[in-house]
């Protein structure tokens, strides 16, 4: 019995690590998902200026459509006009092992006023890849958005 048991011990000590790896990679894209989830509520608050405030110097937004834009360029944008809401809910978040670079994806809702003036919702996918700063903050190095059609509950 004393030898089933040594084998026994061992065996968890031999697996620890894997769980611990497995545990870590969980805290990992939760810390990535609460990040996304403040991301989402700072611009639902403030708009424009807080989307600017998650991106790193050298960061890009991949236009919808084509082009790209560096966090200069969309400092240049006017403000988002009354109205315009953009939120955003990730469905997938997942760290390197590096523990550097990340990134989430899920779907977004832009609603914006027509020419007509009348609110309209866009409906989209986006993908954000998130790196650690020199500071120890995360910030978006790449954000790319693309539409697609409304939901089939949405329309």
């Amino acid at each position: 019995m004393n030898r089933i048991t040594t084998l026994f011990i061992l065996l968890l000590l031999l697996a620890a690590p894997a769980f611990a790896k497995k545990d870590k990679s969980a805290q990992d894209a939760d810390l990535l998902r609460q990040l996304e989830a403040d991301f989402a509520a700072d611009v639902a608050k403030h708009g424009h200026d807080a989307f600017l405030t998650y991106f790193a110097e050298d960061g890009v937004e991949v236009v919808d459509g084509g082009g790209f834009n560096t966090k200069e360029e969309m400092r240049k944008q006017p403000p988002w006009p009354e109205g315009t809401t953009l939120t955003w809910t990730p469905i997938k978040a997942e760290m390197a092992s590096s523990g550097d670079l990340g990134y989430t994806y899920g779907n977004y809702i832009y609603t914006a006023k027509n020419k007509d003036g009348k609110l309209v919702a866009s409906y989209g996918k986006y993908t954000s890849i998130w790196r650690k700063q020199k500071d120890g903050q995360w910030k978006v190095v790449v954000d790319v958005g693309n539409s697609s059609p409304a939901p089939k509950a949405a329309k």
